[in-house]
């Protein structure tokens, strides 16, 4: 089957133009017959739901969280890209167009990535009009920043926290909304399965997280937005509440998942520190602006590293190798993360890791040269003339931590290294789930009335996101397009009335999860949840990982289903169901993950090429990079789910045409 992506006619250019003035509209004075449901309320979903409320519709927002403002968007530290050219070094909306295609391998959808391109610069229009406070240069012009994958300063940023701030700026959104009483909030309480009425998605079945009631919810429409899958890994940079339930319950109620197999492995993160870990922390890719990474040139002055002989300050500079500046010339430390993550993976595999850990896996960010270079800058605009070391020292010093302090302070509190002097330790680490829901132009999913948005969906990165652009994804989608496409759909629904909850559909929905609260709590099992999901998490990242190969794709596919096994007669989840029962919601998200788990790998087997984050080992170029097959694999893979063997999912495919760029090898040399 062929999908309808829905993408309209016309020049590239003219597309969300176009389709803007020919959708229909819900006018102001029948909005207020209208509910939708937004399960969700980080970036993505906090930013529709604001957006949604203020145009007067009735909006019921779900977080699973104490409040909006602890979605895990605020981990984005870095900034968020958009096309406004204040440095006036060639960037426009089809270079942010282009850099996106190509940083995704080839392997995104044209029109959608060009509207992402197109509406960027009217969000941080609209952030700046709610008080977000980027950071500004002296004439107090909004300031940019480079990130991996391109060559124009185009990133946005508030520090080391503009998720946070941004999140904020959503949430105040939101706040007026709720106290005009357009928005009903529920907090803790999660999303625990999806309610379709006559073909269209009507509702949903959640769970009150403090209390344990079970509740039906109505609406006209769904939205979801709850972020990506990445703690199928276990240890990943996510929040460790972080996980796909929302849509994968819709998955198996209809909605197709797309390209399971595209993760993103972020290059800089704190390597991991032993067994008993259960998250890994993040070291924003801003800092490799003005970090250089490296590991020694001799192999035995690792092996002194690691065994605490020498320091990394004491190695002089002749005996460093900068691999990624070694490398890739033109880009440097700036390449986008899957080039930086599978080159210092193998720096590491050949023996020059630095990490006293148990794989030696680690390599350096060392801001040495920024400091000295930021220091002679300083001294030569306070007119201080044969500055000592000391001094430039500590006016580059004062520059870093200008820029990027706060990132500096985690780094410390957590590792006890001071990194103005002494190289961060970063090492790749699962952070971004490309892979999603499949949704065509207007965020629709294969279910009618159930939407999706932000990194929930696939749409917009292809096989590998570039830095800066989740942001720009989640508030383009919530703020820009969904109050748009979502008005198209529900225009036919003024008529409607409110949607009955006392229906054969949501009793039947209802009762389903109170049988399976009722064998988790009864199941009489001797390993906990968290047992199976590092069992899980080691299969992943070891086979379904930064490489992966047939052989070990087939054995992830059996064990993943053995553990799946071994869990639903083994797992024992203690407590009631009628209070706060954190095992509890472990379980139901462990479920799901093992479920998807063994998806990932699939898609992975059946991908006979390497594309981005999905990196094949027998799909190598000589040099060690990705080698695309364009003839047989340009498409998105949509899977269908149609009963318990996640072996029996059917593929479907969207085949993608570019018109509008060449498709080539891709090179950051």
């Amino acid at each position: 089957m062929s999908l309808d992506s829905k993408i309209p006619h016309g020049p590239l250019k003219d597309k969300w133009k176009n389709h803007k003035d020919h959708m229909n509209l819900v006018a102001p004075n029948n909005r207020d017959k209208i509910d939708i449901i937004i399960v969700g309320t980080g970036l993505a979903g906090g930013s529709a739901a604001a957006t949604l409320a203020e145009q007067g519709y009735n909006v019921k927002a779900f977080c699973y969280q104490d409040s909006p403002r602890r979605a895990h968007s605020i981990a984005a530290q870095g900034g968020i890209n958009a096309a406004k050219n204040y440095q006036g070094d060639g960037d426009s909306t089809y270079r942010l167009f282009y850099d996106t295609i190509k940083g995704g391998d080839y392997r995104a959808r044209e029109a959608n990535v060009y509207r992402l391109a197109e509406v960027s610069a009217n969000i941080i229009d609209q952030c700046v009009a709610q008080g977000v406070p980027f950071g500004r240069e002296y004439g107090g012009q909004l300031d940019n920043r480079s990130f991996g994958g391109v060559q124009v300063k185009r990133t946005f940023y508030a520090k080391g926290q503009t998720g946070q701030q941004l999140l904020l700026g959503a949430y105040s959104a939101m706040s007026r909304q709720i106290g005009k009483g357009r928005i009903k909030m529920y907090n803790r309480h999660e999303m625990m399965d999806l309610v379709i009425v006559d073909g269209k998605a009507r509702g949903i079945i959640a769970r009150n997280l403090v209390t344990g009631e079970i509740e039906r919810h109505s609406a006209h429409a769904v939205v979801i937005a709850t972020g990506g899958y990445g703690n199928v890994y276990f240890l990943s940079t996510n929040a460790m509440g972080s996980n796909v339930s929302a849509a994968w319950k819709i998955h198996k109620k209809g909605a197709y998942f797309a390209n399971p197999c595209y993760v993103q492995i972020h290059p800089t993160c704190i390597p991991v520190h032993g067994t008993q870990q259960s998250k890994l922390t993040l070291m924003s890719e801003s800092l490799r602006n003005s970090g250089r990474i490296w590991v020694p040139k001799k192999i035995e002055d690792s092996v002194a590293i690691r065994e605490g002989k020498l320091r990394p300050e004491n190695i002089k500079e002749e005996d460093r190798d900068y691999y990624l500046e070694r490398r890739y010339p033109a880009f440097g430390n700036l390449v986008p993360r899957d080039v930086a993550s599978r080159a210092g993976k193998e720096r590491c595999d050949a023996g020059y890791g630095i990490e006293n850990n148990d794989t030696k896996e680690g390599v350096y960010l060392d801001f040495s040269t920024e400091i000295m270079k930021k220091g002679k800058e300083a001294a030569i605009e306070k007119h201080i003339h044969n500055p000592t070391e000391q001094q430039l020292y500590d006016l580059g010093k004062k520059w870093i931590e200008e820029k990027y302090g706060n990132l500096f302070v985690m780094y410390e509190k957590i590792t006890a290294d001071d990194p103005y002097k002494t190289p961060m330790k970063i090492y790749p680490a699962v952070h971004y789930t490309m892979g999603g829901v499949w949704v065509d132009y207007n965020l629709q999913s294969t279910i009618p009335g159930c939407f999706v948005i932000g990194e929930a969906n696939f749409s917009d990165h292809g096989a590998n996101r570039l830095g800066a652009s989740a942001l720009m994804q989640g508030l383009a989608d919530g703020y820009f397009v969904l109050p748009y496409t979502i008005a198209d759909y529900l225009s036919a629904d003024i008529r409607t009335g409110k949607i009955p909850t006392e229906t054969s559909e949501f009793t039947i929905a209802e009762q389903e999860i109170k049988d399976k609260i009722n064998f988790f709590l009864t199941n009489k099992g001797t390993h906990t949840v968290d047992h199976f999901h590092k069992r899980l998490g080691h299969i992943m990242w070891n086979k379904v990982g930064m490489g992966r190969t047939p052989e070990g794709l087939r054995e992830a596919i059996k064990e993943i289903e053995e553990v799946r096994n071994d869990f639903w007669q083994n797992v024992k989840v203690p407590g009631d169901a009628d209070n706060l029962n954190p095992e509890l919601e472990k379980a139901f998200r462990v479920a799901d993950f093992l479920e998807l788990g063994q998806l990932m790998a699939i898609d992975a087997l059946n991908r006979n090429e390497s594309c981005g984050g999905h990196f094949r080992e027998d799909h190598a170029t000589p040099e060690g990079e990705a080698e695309r097959d364009d003839v047989n694999y340009k498409y998105v893979a949509a899977w269908e789910y149609t009963n318990a063997d996640i072996n029996q999912e059917v593929m479907h495919k969207e085949e993608l045409v570019y018109e509008n760029i060449e498709v080539k090898a891709r090179s950051y040399k």
